[in-house]
C-alpha cells in the first residue's frame, strides 16, 4: 500500500490517500498537480509537510523508477544500450547479469533493434520506450509514468499498457489524459487544483 498522510507541496494538498497495488491512472487538468504527485511518490521531491510511504518505507529507501513526460530529460548516456543498463551498473551488478537483463527488457518492449543507436537519433516515442526500459530494468516496487501516451500512437500505448501490466511492478502511477488508459487502469486518482476529487 502507498500511504499518503497530511501531504503538502506547492499546489498538492492531500490529507489522506491509500493507493493499492495495480495500475493507478492519475488524471486531472494541466496544472492540477499530477506531475508533482508523481515526483513526491518517487522521492524526487520531499513534501513540505506530511509523509509518503510504500509498504511502510519512505520512497527514497525503495527501488523506484520514473519516466518523465519529456524523454530527453531522463536520458543520460549517448548510446541506448548504456542508458538501459545504467541502473544495474550503478548498483554494481555483474556484467553477465546486466547483459541478460538488457536483452530481456528490450525484447519485451520490442526495442532490441535500438540498442546500438545513439539516443539523440531516436524519435520521441523511441526515447519514451528507452526511458521505460531503463525504469523497469531494476525491477522497481513503484514506477511512475508521466503521460507517456502523449508521445505514442494508440496501438503502441495499448502494447505498453500490457507490458506494464505484465512487468511485475506492484505499483504503477500513470499520469494520463487517455480515456483508454483510464478505463483499463485498476484505480483512478483525479486531481483538481492539487486535491483528490471524489468525482
Amino acid at each position: 500500500m502507498i500511504s499518503i498522510a497530511d501531504l503538502r507541496y506547492g499546489i498538492v494538498d492531500i490529507p489522506h490517500l491509500s493507493i493499492p497495488e495495480g495500475i493507478s491512472a492519475v488524471t486531472g487538468d494541466n496544472g492540477a498537480g499530477k506531475t508533482t504527485l508523481l515526483r513526491l511518490a518517487t522521492g524526487m521531491l520531499l513534501p513540505e509537510t506530511g509523509t509518503i510511504t510504500i509498504n511502510g518505507t519512505a520512497p527514497r529507501a525503495r527501488e523506484v523508477g520514473c519516466v518523465s513526460e519529456f524523454p530527453d530529460r531522463h536520458l543520460i548516456f549517448s548510446v541506448v544500450r548504456d542508458e538501459i543498463a545504467s541502473p544495474l551498473r550503478f548498483a554494481h551488478r555483474k556484467p553477465a547479469e546486466i547483459d541478460d537483463a538488457v536483452t530481456s527488457i528490450t525484447d519485451r518492449l520490442g526495442i532490441a533493434h535500438l540498442l546500438d543507436r545513439e539516443c539523440r537519433t531516436l524519435s520521441g516515442g523511441e526515447k519514451m520506450l528507452v526511458g521505460i526500459a531503463t525504469a523497469l530494468i531494476a525491477k522497481p516496487v513503484l514506477i511512475t509514468l508521466d503521460e507517456p501516451d502523449s508521445h505514442l500512437d494508440p496501438q503502441t500505448t495499448d502494447e505498453l499498457f500490457q507490458i506494464i501490466r505484465n512487468s511485475g511492478c506492484p505499483y504503477v502511477l500513470w499520469s494520463t489524459h487517455s480515456r483508454s488508459v483510464q478505463e483499463r487502469a485498476d484505480h483512478r486518482i483525479t486531481l483538481v487544483y492539487g486535491k483528490v476529487s471524489d468525482l
